[in-house]
């Protein structure tokens, strides 16, 4: 059962910064288990479990050379758990997220690095339907979630000026942040993620129907031009079965 993180998980990952070498890491390696391994496998467990029934599949980060996440060094400072549904890319699709670092714990949506025609997909609906995805985000915003994201160097054109913050984001999270150590030890850490994870759910569905529209869209577009790129076939010419005498 989940008991939380205590501050010596949160000192041994800030020492991983500073340190990260073996020779630091190997005396240390059982405090890595105790304080940060077993309570996030724990935390895995709970979390995961209201979404089991959902198609979506969980993953826990490892402290090891991890090379889902650069830099690719050789012990990570940042452990993560996400809970996403099937995809070759984890950065291009919707995920649900819960990282450790030492500056604390992040939780709830991200889409990270989704390809360009997704976003522009999402700037679209949002001059369409502008209330569809606006009054979902106030509703989180309410309810204490933040928004963030990667920015454009070049800011996009914007017909809608309330959601401006949205069409300048080359990526999107709505998280809920905790800097204060002593809150992430206590076992209420795990429902307040799974509140968070029910909470952002809607706007992971929103950005999941996106990518699935984009990617069907590239199969067909993929399908059409094999059929259009295919040579006509000529039969060949059968030898005769016996020699013609001239």
């Amino acid at each position: 059962m989940f008991k939380g993180f205590s501050k010596e998980a949160i000192d041994f990952l800030f020492g991983i910064r500073l340190n990260n070498s073996k020779e630091w890491f190997e005396p240390r390696k059982k405090i890595y288990t105790e304080k940060i391994y077993d309570p996030l496998k724990e935390l895995t467990e709970a979390i995961y479990k209201p979404f089991e029934k959902s198609g979506m599949i969980c993953k826990t980060g490892r402290i090891y050379r991890d090379e889902s996440f650069p830099p690719y060094l050789h012990y990570r400072d940042t452990m993560w758990i996400y809970v996403r549904y099937q995809a070759y890319y984890w950065n291009k699709t919707p995920t649900l997220y819960f990282e450790l670092s030492p500056e604390g714990a992040e939780f709830g949506f991200r889409i990270s690095k989704p390809e360009a025609a997704v976003m522009e997909a999402f700037r679209q609906d949002i001059a369409n339907e502008p209330q569809k995805f606006l009054s979902m985000a106030d509703s989180l915003k309410k309810q204490g979630i933040d928004f963030g994201g990667e920015e454009y160097k070049r800011k996009k054109k914007c017909t809608v000026p309330e959601a401006e913050e949205f069409f300048i984001k080359k990526g999107l999270s709505a998280y809920r942040r905790i800097s204060d150590i002593p809150q992430l030890n206590r076992p209420e850490l795990a429902e307040e993620i799974i509140n968070v994870f029910k909470l952002v759910m809607p706007l992971n569905d929103y950005f999941h129907d996106i990518v699935e529209k984009i990617e069907v869209e590239k199969a067909l577009d993929k399908a059409a031009a094999a059929v259009l790129s295919e040579e006509p076939v000529h039969e060949a010419v059968k030898a005769p079965d016996v020699e013609f005498m001239w």
